[in-house]
């Protein structure tokens, strides 16, 4: 295995870049060519790729996005595709390609191991819901771009004596809601796993208002609500002066971490290290602090749970518990 690729794919994460530059670098150090496939696998269908070396990656782990460029592809579902794929590595003489990105992407290696092609994946999404892994890379970015956005808007909330719903990306998982909820002390975070009463909201809501307080912060992950719909329906009910923020993109761009930063630094690496052992299917992830690499069969089978208990400590330490619980039913 003399030569290695390497592309990001789907939705973009902060600490890709480092992942990127981990991977070239550890292949040169063990004096392996590298290959850097632009904007993923549509890159990879149109033999979109450039050799890289250690100047390739210079300066580029403080930066977000991916310098790789990404995107989705909906024609690498098509089989057809998948072969073509598979042959323009051959052709190249590529032994070996790693990927980087989230479920999507991860579907897509692992149709290529299957055709032959030698493939190890990093988990790269900022939601944090991947099979096979406890963190993925751009996670705690997105936790700490919320936090710094609602350590703004309770300000101005408080100014006004108002109460502010902050929409945050996640449409099947609530991890950033949960995580940044949490650690900016929100006093309701509504997820897509916690069906919740409109009405116990509101009733909760006006309450606390009415007791003195000056202003509250609702988190909610897009997949729990509609933001400036549920903003709308609380007026109505209670009378609150309430603002609406969407964070959206925001959430996914920046400077790193130093976690991401070194997650992805550690991952590409033992990426790079499992090609080279012989790996031809799997995913190098975080297990319990400790890198793991897993094959794609056995991480399909390990689904992070919900944090259940992480949930009810904000329920205890936000609002909630004071008014009534806001949950339709308990966990």
């Amino acid at each position: 295995m003399d030569k290695l690729a390497v592309l990001t794919s789907g939705g973009d994460a902060p600490g890709m870049n480092a992942a990127v530059r981990s991977v070239v670098r550890t292949a040169l150090y063990w004096g392996k060519e590298i290959y850097g496939i632009y904007r993923g696998y549509a890159g990879l269908l149109e033999d979109d790729m450039i050799s890289m070396n250690s100047s390739s990656v210079s300066g580029i782990v403080l930066h977000g996005g991916t310098m790789l460029k990404t995107a989705r592809c909906k024609a690498f579902f098509e089989e057809e595709n998948q072969k073509k794929a598979a042959q323009i590595l051959r052709k190249r003489g590529i032994g070996g390609l790693i990927v980087i990105g989230g479920d999507g992407s991860i579907q897509g290696a692992e149709k290529l191991s299957r055709l032959g092609i030698p493939t190890v994946t990093l988990p790269g999404t900022i939601d944090n819901d991947m099979h096979g892994t406890d963190e993925t890379i751009g996670h705690d970015t997105a936790v700490n771009a919320v936090v710094s956005a609602v350590s703004r808007i309770r300000d101005t909330a408080s100014a006004h004596n108002r109460a502010a719903i902050i929409e945050v990306m996640g449409r099947f998982a609530g991890n950033i809601a949960l995580d940044a909820g949490l650690a900016s002390g929100a006093e309701y975070i509504l997820v897509p796993e916690v069906p919740f009463s409109r009405e116990k909201l509101a009733r909760s809501l006006k309450l606390q208002m009415e007791a003195g307080r000056t202003n509250s912060i609702i988190i909610c992950a897009e997949g729990a609500d509609d933001g400036r719909a549920l903003s709308e329906w609380l007026t109505e009910r209670t009378d609150i002066d309430i603002c609406t923020t969407i964070l959206g993109f925001i959430q996914r761009g920046g400077q790193p971490t130093a976690r991401d930063g070194i997650l992805g630094s550690t991952l590409g690496a033992a990426a790079v290290k499992a090609l080279l052992e012989g790996e031809t299917g799997a995913l190098a992830g975080m297990h319990r602090g400790e890198v793991r690499i897993i094959s794609y069969g056995e991480a399909k089978k390990e689904k992070e749970p919900f944090k259940q208990k992480l949930y009810e400590l904000s329920v205890m330490l936000g609002a909630a518990q004071s008014s009534g619980d806001i949950r339709e039913t308990g966990l």
